[in-house]
């Protein structure tokens, strides 16, 4: 046998036994399976009733058996939305002076709070970009492509925030 196909067959052999040990330890990557651990077990939500991002976010905390709160005094914490917006700019212009590329943005500032007002997580803005090549002769298309755009983004962000509330931690007790 070659020195070379030993080396193979022993790193082989390695990572095999690596992989299976962490396997049986019951290793897993924190959120990998889709659902987190939540630091508490009711929430209070300031999103607008109409808010698309605030309905995907109460669907994704209810399967994570957190429930949604109807008041503030209700609930063992409150997600506070300091504002949410939606932006598109031209990113690139042909010869002509015509559109040729849009720079799309979806950004969130909230905080968390315990239901003493206790700030858990301050102030905290996530921005999404995307770009978009567009088409003039395509309009309805690209309409429907910015629409789906900003839906993926709207996911993203609903894991992102899901992924801030499972780190935090409580107040300390004073």
């Amino acid at each position: 046998m070659p020195a070379s196909y030993k080396k193979v067959v022993v790193r082989s052999v390695a990572a095999l036994v690596v992989a299976a040990s962490l396997a049986a330890c019951g290793f897993q990557l924190r959120g990998s399976n889709g659902s987190y651990t939540m630091p508490f077990h009711s929430l209070f939500l300031t999103f607008p009733d109409t808010s698309p991002l605030g309905t995907e976010l109460k669907r994704n905390l209810r399967a994570g058996d957190v429930a949604i709160a109807d008041k503030p005094d209700q609930a063992e914490a409150q997600f506070v939305v300091l504002s949410e917006n939606r932006g598109k700019s031209i990113l690139s212009l042909n010869s002509l002076g015509r559109v040729r590329e849009y720079l799309l943005t979806y950004t969130l500032t909230f905080a968390v709070r315990d239901s003493k007002g206790v700030e858990l997580l301050p102030a905290t803005e996530i921005t999404l970009r995307r770009n978009m090549a567009f088409d003039e002769t395509q309009v309805l298309a690209k309409e429907s492509e910015e629409a789906l755009l900003y839906r993926d983004m709207q996911a993203d962000l609903v894991q992102q925030i899901m992924r801030r509330l499972a780190a935090l931690r409580p107040a300390p007790a004073k």
